[in-house]
């Protein structure tokens, strides 16, 4: 099978779903040259450096019928869009008893390991899966990627997809048949029966890596994939746990109100998946603070394989208090 990269993948996803709808068109402030190419200036909008501006013409097109996809290039820069995204797209549909329809597909990238420093390395999906009305997803191979992406333009409400930086160059098979993959399905990168990591974007390459090198130690770790952070398919991770009895996550983002919150509470707050818990949850997470712009310190601030293997290492070996007494 033929190999894309992260954002190849991506490209191809956008090109042939604006080949079959011409109400598809897509903006941002930095064209991307292979669809400007195809589609021309009229469908390729290269816009002036203002998010608010694009990110309120998306809503405004979406609601008259258009399919817009609005490209923030780094999460950073959709914060200036803030209003346009939490009380108008999140919402409009809900306002309008469900008579008016926004699809629109947000793009922004997310996490460090570009030397971006503390303002271009962020990683704040949590914020955005607080708020009701929003669909996200955050891919971790090219096959995912292309697959969500199209899901997310067909879908009638607004999709973000969320792409790992680290991953954009990352290359992995893609078909060349037309596919989709449903929001809200988890995908077992690798089955397991000792211990389940719950891992997102470039850190379930670093959870694959940790759980062949202690394979050869004997312990089997199950690597799931939420893929979609909303809707997060609980199901999976509850099954995953019953199945292992243990549990870490592992996150690029810091850990106060985050993803690994979410998931360590799917799992705690069922009381079938808690009954079969053998040790405490355990997060492996970005410390909560500004992304240095030195490689040394921003290796130390994020998680990686080696932090992930003592995180399993760490549930193995301990026991829920009321066993241990």
């Amino acid at each position: 099978m033929r190999e894309l990269t992260y954002n190849e993948a991506a490209v191809e996803a956008v090109a042939e779903e604006m080949r079959h709808d011409p109400k598809i068109f897509y903006m941002s402030t930095d064209a991307i040259g292979p669809l400007l190419k195809e589609f021309g200036a009229e469908r390729v909008r290269s816009t002036p450096i203002t998010e608010a501006a694009f990110t309120g013409i998306a809503i405004g097109a979406a609601g008259c019928g258009f399919r817009p996809i609005a490209d923030w290039r780094q999460v950073t820069f959709c914060f200036v869009a803030m209003d346009q995204i939490v009380n108008q797209a999140a919402k409009i549909h809900y306002m309008f008893g469900g008579q008016v329809t926004f699809p629109i597909l947000f793009r922004a990238a997310v996490g460090g390991g570009g030397l971006v420093a503390a303002q271009h390395s962020q990683s704040p999906y949590s914020m955005f899966m607080n708020v009701a009305g929003l669909k996200m997803f955050l891919p971790s191979t090219p096959y995912d990627m292309k697959g969500l992406i199209k899901t997310a333009i067909r879908d009638n409400n607004p999709v973000i997809s969320f792409e790992s930086s680290r991953l954009m160059t990352r290359k992995g098979p893609v078909p060349e048949d037309d596919y989709t993959i449903p929001l809200g399905k988890a995908d077992i990168k690798r089955e397991g029966s000792d211990v389940t990591v719950v891992a997102l974007a470039w850190l379930v390459h670093e959870a694959l890596a940790a759980a062949e090198q202690l394979a050869q130690e004997g312990i089997s770790v199950e690597v799931v994939d939420p893929r979609t952070l909303v809707p997060l398919d609980q199901q999976a991770i509850r099954g995953s746990v019953q199945k292992t009895g243990r549990l870490v996550i592992a996150d690029e983002a810091g850990p106060t109100a985050g993803f690994s919150a979410e998931v360590a509470a799917v799992v705690t707050e069922d009381p079938a998946t808690f009954a079969r818990l053998k040790a405490p949850v355990k997060r492996v997470c970005a410390l909560q603070v500004p992304i240095p712009y030195s490689p040394v310190l921003e290796n130390h601030v994020f998680p990686d394989r080696k932090r992930i293997v003592d995180g399993i290492r760490e549930v193995l070996q301990e026991r829920r208090p009321a066993d241990a007494a």
